[in-house]
């Protein structure tokens, strides 16, 4: 995605996410990972994607550190993709994306929802503030501003 990136987005936190698993089968494969898919043709029954497509995304997800490939079997040699500490970490940027579109939903509308493992009750998934416990949603109350390495464009944006 390097074509997409304008050079005063190189800085932003949310340019590079998006840089590193803003692709649509990135999305996926995250999703599948979490639940705990970790083998090539799992992956490809799944979600019906094509060898070289998956071949693609997995390297990268590799390279980017975000899953490792790790032999599971010798003969003949066979690898696995696992998630990394990196990996695990967007499992909250995966639940806020799917809670949102549920938001969108009514109860009965939606295809999958998120519960609590022990109780299977349904939990509403929210971003807070770890300090406050305040949720983020409120565009007035939580606003971006330039960071301490801030470049001159980011300081730009900023500044109004």
């Amino acid at each position: 995605m390097p074509g997409r990136t304008r050079p005063e987005d190189r800085e932003c936190p949310l340019s590079t996410t998006i840089e590193h698993i803003g692709e649509w089968w990135t999305l996926l494969l995250l999703h599948d990972a979490f639940d705990g898919y970790t083998r090539f043709d799992q992956f490809q029954e799944n979600l019906r994607i094509s060898s070289s497509m998956l071949t693609s995304r997995l390297k990268t997800l590799v390279a980017d550190g975000i899953l490792e490939r790790r032999p599971y079997q010798t003969n003949p040699v066979r690898h696995e993709y696992v998630l990394t500490e990196m990996g695990h970490s967007l499992r909250p940027v995966i639940v806020a994306m799917a809670a949102w579109g549920n938001a969108r939903l009514a109860p009965e509308q939606r295809s999958m929802i998120l519960v609590d493992a022990d109780t299977g009750e349904e939990v509403e998934p929210v971003v807070i503030d770890a300090k406050t416990g305040r949720r983020l949603d409120d565009s007035r109350a939580y606003v971006f501003t330039a960071g301490p390495a801030a470049g001159p464009a980011m300081r730009a944006r900023y500044t109004a």
